[in-house]
């Protein structure tokens, strides 16, 4: 309230510093400021185009990493880095609106894979002189599809199965046979009422049989193996069916369509070496946690590269993934945009640990991530870890002298991740791949045990705007996306569907009394009976076809047949010409 002080006041000097002090004091706060920027800049890491699967365009805004907030380093709060307003992803328990970990509808379905009477034991349908090889194709689980087929279309042509010979010669170069994945002699003595089986080929007069080379069509219906395998069978004898994977149609009756469950969840079982480490990394993240999450992350170069999509990697990311594209030369060129908009592409990482984070599952959680080589690696996988620090692979949870017997065989290496994402408590499939559905089938089987389907195509555009919103604005709407993708009983399957991800006719619902639980329009419903067998009533909500119900083709999706192959100069599929994998393979895993 005084006078304003002049410069020339005598007490001036005790409110300003001295100039020599004030320069140096300048100059250190602005390296101060320097060092600061430079640490910030180091510790959100932003995508640089040069970097592969977490480069930043105009186009793939959502590629952000994930820092602990620096005004809150008591870890109140993970924010993304980047433009826009903070996205705060709460690190507190959040309650979701439904239980995490299991279906509080699963108790009402099981499954039931058992026959009718109609189906006769194979020691009557079983016609002498009537042999069936196949040779499977791709990795694991779609060489599983085809064991599965090959049973099944034995039976249909009233044949003895020798047991399938695995794919050793793809992209998947896996040496390993039936017997050194799956145990042979269980395969053949459960199904034995089902179809003769016999572990080598027929021989005749001390040499074996040689057999009759043919492909049928993808999709082949029964009435299809009739009209075009049984008379070569016939004639020949043995028919030697060569790159077998999804040869037999998605429509069946129901009661081959219980054989297919009954070889796929029944006998199938794998080797002893191989369940016993599955089961020993299963008992290890039980140790570690009550519950646990496996992902099965399918992120890999090959898989980027077969979907055509684009991260955000620069030039780098298209040299690298179409070099590798080349393989496929019957691959169309797609738009790596349109591919993310059509949900078509794999969610990355970083997208699928803030989906599991919306949906309600918390930091503290355990997640076991089954994959291979990751594109872009330690890189890739930071946001993911940020959010779930908890993160597990077989090569953490087992020791070396553990894993070294299935080092070199791929197949080997992805039963182990088959059984321990089997077990989990909550499954998550981040692609439309066979293990995905095969997964996904089985779960729904063995109780429905939560198994979790991204929503790809509605989760783009909201992964694109998320910086612009709050984190519970996005997490409530990724709650509302993921309806119908959780691994409900009720759920509608979008889109066509594959019977081995949703093996309805095989899905029973209990009953309570005289009166059944209600459910779907049309659910399959199987009473008891006083002898204990179980007998399905009604049919099953996926939609089967008998051969008279079938339309005038006897292929699903290839009325001209044009694909079928004939080759009778050679028996070795060693020596035959390389041909291009057909798309299913590198979905195989």
């Amino acid at each position: 309230m005084g006078q304003r002080r002049r410069r020339g006041h005598p007490h001036a000097h005790h409110h300003r510093c001295p100039r020599r002090i004030a320069l140096p004091a300048a100059a250190l706060a602005l390296l101060f400021l320097a060092v600061s920027l430079v640490s910030v800049s180091l510790l959100s890491a932003p995508p640089l185009p040069d970097r592969p699967g977490l480069g930043s365009s105009s186009s793939s805004s959502s590629r952000r990493f994930l820092r602990h907030h620096q005004a809150n380093s008591s870890g109140g709060e993970l924010e993304g880095s980047g433009s826009g307003e903070a996205f705060g992803i709460p690190t507190h328990e959040s309650i979701a609106p439904y239980d995490l970990w299991r279906s509080k509808l699963a108790s009402n379905f099981y499954g039931c894979s058992n026959s009718s009477s109609k189906f006769l034991d194979s020691s009557v349908t079983t016609q002498p002189d009537r042999y069936l090889i196949v040779v499977t194709s791709g990795g694991l689980n779609q060489q599983r599809t085809g064991i599965i087929d090959a049973v099944v279309a034995a039976r249909i042509l009233n044949a003895t199965l020798v047991v399938p010979k695995l794919d050793q010669t793809s992209f998947w170069k896996d040496s390993s046979n039936f017997s050194e994945i799956f145990d042979t002699d269980w395969f053949i003595s459960f199904l034995a009422k089902d179809v003769k089986i016999i572990k080598e080929p027929p021989e005749k007069g001390g040499k074996v049989m040689r057999p009759y080379k043919m492909r049928v069509p993808r999709k082949c219906t029964p009435r299809c193996y009739l009209n075009r395998v049984l008379p070569a069978l016939l004639k020949k004898h043995v028919i030697r069916m060569t790159k077998y994977d999804y040869r037999l149609s998605n429509k069946l009756d129901t009661d081959l369509q219980k054989l297919r469950c009954r070889v796929n969840y029944h006998a199938l079982k794998f080797t002893d070496p191989i369940q016993e480490l599955g089961e020993k990394l299963v008992q290890r993240m039980r140790e570690k946690s009550r519950h646990f999450i496996a992902l099965h992350l399918r992120f890999e170069p090959d898989m980027l590269a077969f979907s055509g999509c684009y991260y955000g990697g620069g030039e780098k990311e298209r040299r690298e993934l179409g070099a590798i594209r080349k393989r496929w030369k019957t691959l169309h060129i797609r738009d790596p945009e349109k591919g993310r908009r059509q949900g078509r592409c794999p969610l990355t990482p970083e997208e699928v640990g803030l989906m599991l984070r919306a949906l309600g599952y918390t930091s503290d959680v355990h997640i076991y991530v089954a994959s291979g080589e990751i594109y872009g690696g330690e890189d890739t996988l930071a946001p993911l870890k940020a959010l779930f620090p908890n993160f597990h692979t077989k090569e953490t949870v087992s020791s070396e002298e553990e894993l070294a017997p299935f080092l070199k065989f791929s197949s080997r290496m992805a039963a182990v991740d088959f059984i321990v994402c089997d077990e989990s408590d909550a499954f998550v499939a981040n692609n439309i791949g066979n293990m995905a559905k095969i997964l996904a089938g089985r779960r729904r089987y063995f109780g429905h045990k939560r198994t979790i389907r991204p929503n790809a195509k509605q989760l783009y555009p909201l992964f694109l705007k998320r910086g612009n919103m709050s984190w519970d604005a996005f997490s409530s709407q990724v709650r509302i996306i993921q309806k119908g993708y959780m691994g409900e009983p009720m759920e509608i399957n979008p889109g066509r569907g594959e019977f081995h991800a949703n093996p309805a006719a095989c899905i029973c619902e209990k009953t309570h009394g005289n009166l059944a639980v209600k459910s779907s329009s049309g659910s399959n419903v199987e009473h008891v009976n006083d002898t204990g067998i179980r007998k399905a009533i009604g049919e099953p909500p996926y939609p089967v076809y008998t051969d008279e119900e079938a339309d005038g083709s006897d292929t699903e999706d290839d009325p001209t047949g044009r694909v079928e192959m004939i080759d009778t100069e050679t028996d070795d599929d060693t020596v035959t010409r390389q041909e291009d994998p057909e798309p299913e393979e590198i979905l195989s895993d």
